[in-house]
């Protein structure tokens, strides 16, 4: 088994390359941001955010903030109203005051459950004979407890502020802990469905809609191989090697960050910090112990590390 610091040796004589580009029917070929290293640190900070977090992007938080906030205000605004008209013997101000802390610091905690919906995406929650995952569970529970102490500690501090410079006396919170986990908790589901669905339109957005392939800038030589055949790709120190189909393993200068941000979107799979595989490609998956395993990719194995369990679960299911 490879171990997380094993990488290819790099042929002698393998000159500097330039970078390969996707190659999409009917459009341009030039390259795309990344195997050339004018934004690589970008890229590979994206890389790494997806690895850890199962495909976290922040795009789905920023679309997410915008939607929240805006349902918000009409939500401040409802509850603020309702409020001076049910409630007696309370200040004009102290109504919006509730409301207006409260939606601050949801905004301020929705980034809780955009990682954990990225870790734990609802569409894999279930294990065999329709029971939840043990992980899922665990993912959201801490999710939502998270969710709900920082909101409510925001608005208990906010509300202590602003009852101070009103001279309206200590604001009391008294015992509505669990009363506010029950609300939160409904929020937390909502926003988690929220992200899931912007993080599935996003990735439909981004599928591509007619074969691709890939050119492999193999010293002078451009070598066009069809996405299918690319079997998987390894760091080879300042290179990468593409283990391709026809048994040819031509090397590119280029991270391998920098290709798995070009060919995730077209089912290759970070399984290592040095491999990156073809999800279509895979024949059979092996245990090696403490959570290792072995991906078998035809005549091609490759290490697939505990440090990846998002890509153990998308290997199992690639579908």
């Amino acid at each position: 088994m490879t171990s997380e610091d094993d990488h290819s040796v790099v042929p002698a004589g393998a000159g500097p390359q330039s970078s390969g580009a996707v190659r999409q029917a009917g459009r341009d070929g030039g390259n795309r941001a990344g195997t050339n290293g004018a934004r690589g640190g970008t890229d590979g900070w994206r890389a790494m955010l997806k690895a850890r977090f199962g495909g976290a992007d922040p795009r789905d938080l920023r679309r997410g903030f915008v939607i929240v906030a805006l349902v918000a205000m009409m939500v401040v605004t409802v509850n603020a109203l309702t409020a001076l008209a049910d409630v007696t013997g309370i200040q004009t101000w102290e109504p919006w005051s509730w409301e207006i802390t409260s939606a601050i610091t949801t905004l301020l905690a929705i980034w809780i459950p955009w990682l954990t919906t990225a870790a734990a995406p609802p569409d894999a929650a279930l294990g065999s004979g329709w029971r939840p995952k043990s992980g899922f569970l665990v993912v959201h529970l801490i999710g939502v407890l998270s969710f709900a102490a920082l909101h409510v500690a925001g608005f208990v501090i906010l509300r202590g502020l602003i009852y101070d410079w009103m001279d309206a006396g200590p604001y009391e919170f008294g015992d509505r802990f669990i009363y506010e986990l029950r609300k939160d908790t409904l929020s937390y589901a909502t926003f988690v469905a929220t992200f899931w669905v912007l993080g599935y339109l996003r990735r439909r957005r981004d599928e591509p809609v007619r074969p691709v392939s890939f050119d492999i800038r193999d010293g002078a030589r451009i070598i066009r191989a069809a996405l299918p055949d690319i079997v998987a790709v390894s760091s080879a120190g300042n290179y990468v090697e593409f283990w391709l189909a026809d048994g040819r393993r031509p090397l590119m200068r280029a991270t391998l960050a920098a290709i798995e941000v070009e060919l995730e979107r077209f089912g290759f799979v970070r399984v290592h910090r040095s491999w990156l595989v073809n999800a279509a490609r895979v024949t059979a998956l092996e245990p090696d112990g403490s959570g290792d395993w072995t991906v078998e990719l035809g005549g091609v194995a490759a290490p697939l590390s505990r440090r990846y369990p998002q890509a153990l679960e998308r290997l199992r299911s690639p579908g």
